[in-house]
């Protein structure tokens, strides 16, 4: 009955904000993890070299999944036991002079700049996500959102017009809305709330639903309803502006955003700042 599924049957409720998620720009991590214990104690030793806390933070970010699944000593175990293996094959590559090489020299260089660029721009983000700069954007946000209805409404979906209006003359007759819901609607997400959708705007639902929903009043019931999924009575619950969630519920999508074009922002000005002369084309 909506535009896509979703757990509670054919009802898409989006949170007031989820619009700021959509534009956030994808460039680099907001924040990388960095390797920076509070106590950088040593934790290990391998062939003399010391394993230190800052070692497995960074150990289980390069390993990912593969600790994710692990708690407590098994984790720990896991990362120390990575970190030994990286020291002792690297030991062995020295000796067998692969840090000599061409290839592994051009590898290390592109990393250091790729780290020295990642945690370059950790630093702008931090530094552009201010209060005042993000309440700006929360700010603009919510004036861009501007006075969108929404309706709340409970339904019942059937399959036939027949069975709609056997229903419908039930409700007519004081049976309650809800109840009927629970027993009569094929919306089984819905079905379980006494058919309640919650809020929604418009654009939310399938064309049909949203166009009946949307021209009635607080407490009206319709003659039913047909759109790609069957046939619906609906009931209107209530009427709103739809409400701006408090900067305090959206605050980590906003710091995201801030940073994220902080982030992209440098990145262009380094850009027009500098010349890059391409070798490979005429």
């Amino acid at each position: 009955m909506t535009k896509q599924i979703v757990s509670r049957g054919c009802a898409l409720r989006l949170s007031a904000f989820v619009l700021l998620a959509t534009v956030l720009v994808s460039v680099w991590p907001v924040a990388p993890a960095q390797a920076q214990a509070q106590s950088d104690k040593v934790v290990a030793k391998v062939a003399g070299v010391e394993i230190r806390e800052s070692d497995l933070a960074m150990a289980e970010e390069d390993m990912g999944q593969q600790v994710q699944q692990l708690e407590g000593a098994a984790k720990r175990d896991a990362l120390v036991a990575y970190v030994a293996d990286v020291i002792l094959a690297a030991k062995a590559a020295e000796a067998k002079k692969v840090t000599d090489q061409k290839d592994f020299k051009s590898r290390i260089a592109f990393i250091r700049n790729k780290l020295a660029m990642e945690m370059l721009l950790v630093q702008e983000g931090k530094a552009a996500a201010t209060d005042v700069a993000m309440k700006k954007v929360y700010e603009e946000a919510v004036k861009q959102q501007g006075n969108e209805q929404e309706v709340r409404a409970r339904h019942i979906l059937v399959p036939t017009e027949a069975e709609a209006k056997t229903i419908l003359a039930e409700i007519k007759k004081g049976t309650d809305f809800a109840e009927m819901a629970k027993q009569k609607s094929k919306d089984p997400g819905a079905a379980a709330e006494g058919g309640d959708l919650g809020y929604f705007t418009k654009d939310q639902m399938v064309p049909e639903f949203a166009e009946q929903a949307f021209k009635m009043n607080k407490g009206d019931v319709s003659d039913p309803v047909k759109s790609q999924f069957g046939w619906h009575i609906i009931k209107v619950e209530d009427k709103r502006t739809k409400p701006a969630p408090t900067f305090e519920a959206v605050k980590e999508q906003v710091e995201q955003y801030v940073t994220r074009r902080a982030q992209a922002e440098y990145i262009t000005k380094l850009r027009e700042t500098a010349k890059v002369e391409r070798l490979d084309k005429k």
